[in-house]
């Protein structure tokens, strides 16, 4: 039997429940607001807090940090639930956000049966005020061979491991830059696997550098010093200043051509070889998911780590009236600092709401150092600046059109295009079923590249926009109503 559709309403929407939106409704709710919590998830703890298959017999803290945190957080979720305080829709995307007073927020189900409300389906969403927690996925880039089977982001890799507790293949490369290749190889091991190499583009001596904001979380060297005992407990090799230029296989991955390279990212000449694997994994870092933020007409900016993050105030204030944004879509920078925006959201909206004194000072201090760290952590790995010397002619950048960086050539070199958006209308690169949501990025520094013009918000703007962020079915796009109402004239 097919359910009845409902609209509901609420003081304040809150997209996302990772650790900056499950922060926000908390604390909102705990300010007596009504909230809706809407996630795409079916638990709460967003990418971070990932749980197990509830069919897995196994403890849900294994690999995580901070847990008690998140537990904190959900059982006060879950007493605001049973409280009516807040309404948490899990399994379920916002598809699209019209503006107005109150926003309405267009639904769809990602997983059926995840959130009944009362037997209904809930379609909408109306709210006066918005808290955007959005989160990030992987930025990808490309190289020969990256479409075969057993290629995946880090992140995806870690979501299997975590999820599922299997391994997709015996023996892993984890290649790219940063901190989140640690914990991906240690998971891969600890699920039973091989690590045959980890490549860190970038050398740990950069560090050095940044050790004035490094010590700004002292939190993250026990981390560390965790992940290096278990490395070599199961006798992971660390290859710095190492990257993959070619994945190898004609059905399926069968290994990874490496290489060392200078601090921009050359290839060494002498230095290839061949490493047997049938799983690589690649992490570049994280990019901001901007598709609700960009909807609303949000001002961005380009980070210290070239993604394109959204303009907020000290208070967490986006330049859209009425909303509020935190977490990694202001800027990449971890749990810790993502929870503590979605916190600082929280009450600077109720302070406005009600005229309650806020006093954000204690958690501000917090945040500045955790951005100190993040701040370091981008300086000491950025995307090598010469990675576009990996590519060869027939390597894919867009995989859904199947477009090669032979056809971004083409349409620089000789249609004259000069920016992202132009290239994406001449190939059709970033047009297929993710959106690009995988290449967009990639594509931008690309043609960047090609130009020898500097990574503006204006080139990542261009690509990113997209009026639905999740498909939505054509009989309600018919019915969407675009004029105002008499409470959007007043």
């Amino acid at each position: 039997m097919t359910e009845p559709a409902a609209d509901v309403s609420a003081d304040v929407a809150v997209v996302g429940a990772g650790p900056a939106g499950l922060a926000a409704a908390v604390h909102a709710a705990d300010a007596g607001l009504s909230v809706t919590l809407i996630d795409a998830g079916i638990r709460p703890g967003g990418q971070y807090w990932r749980h197990p298959d509830p069919a897995l017999d196994v403890d849900s803290r294994a690999g995580h940090h901070d847990w008690q945190t998140f537990a904190s957080l959900r059982d006060a979720l879950h007493r605001h639930v049973e409280n009516r305080q807040i309404r948490y829709l899990a399994g379920t995307q916002v598809a699209l956000v019209q503006p107005g007073s109150p926003f309405r927020l267009h639904l769809a189900v990602t997983v059926p049966g995840a959130a009944p409300e009362h037997g209904a389906l809930v379609t909408a969403v109306k709210a006066a005020d918005l808290i955007l927690c959005p989160g990030g996925y992987d930025r990808q880039l490309p190289i020969p061979g990256w479409d075969l089977p057993g290629v995946f982001a880090a992140g995806g890799l870690q979501a299997l491991l975590k999820g599922t507790r299997t391994l997709p293949g015996r023996r892993a490369v984890i290649a790219g830059t940063g901190p989140f290749l640690l914990p991906v190889a240690a998971g891969f091991a600890e699920t039973g696997g091989q690590v045959a190499a980890v490549c860190e583009a970038n050398s740990p001596l950069r560090w050095l550098r940044q050790a004035h904001l490094a010590a700004q979380a002292p939190a993250k060297a026990r981390e560390a010093l965790e992940y290096a005992i278990g490395f070599g407990r199961h006798r992971i090799p660390y290859r710095p200043r190492t990257v993959v230029i070619r994945i190898l296989g004609d059905r399926e991955v069968r290994g990874a051509v490496v290489a060392r390279v200078d601090a921009d990212g050359r290839t060494q000449e002498g230095t290839e070889r061949e490493v047997e694997a049938d799983v690589v994994a690649f992490g570049w870092g994280f990019t901001p998911s901007l598709e609700l933020p960009l909807a609303l007409g949000t001002q961005t900016r380009v980070d210290v780590d070239g993604s394109l993050v959204v303009v907020v105030d000290d208070l967490q204030r986006s330049t859209v009236s009425r909303v509020w944004v935190a977490g990694e879509a202001t800027g990449i920078g971890g749990a810790l600092l993502a929870r503590l925006e979605g916190e600082l959201a929280a009450r600077s909206l109720v302070a406005e709401r009600t005229g309650q004194p806020l006093r954000p000072r204690a958690l501000q201090y917090r945040m500045r150092r955790s951005r100190a760290f993040a701040r370091a952590m981008h300086a000491a790995h950025p995307i090598p600046p010469r990675w576009p010397d990996w590519l060869t002619a027939d390597t894919l950048v867009c995989r859904c059109e199947e477009v090669p960086v032979a056809a971004v050539r083409h349409a620089v070199d000789v249609l004259g295009a000069t920016d992202p958006r132009t290239v994406r209308s001449l190939t059709r690169v970033g047009m297929g079923w993710c959106q690009g949501r995988v290449c967009a990025d990639a594509c931008a520094r690309l043609v960047c590249d090609l130009t020898r013009r500097p990574l503006t918000d204006g080139a990542l703007e261009a690509t990113s926009r997209r009026t639905f962020a999740a498909p939505l079915e054509l009989s309600r796009v018919a019915r969407l109503d675009d004029s105002p109402t008499p409470e959007d004239r007043s």
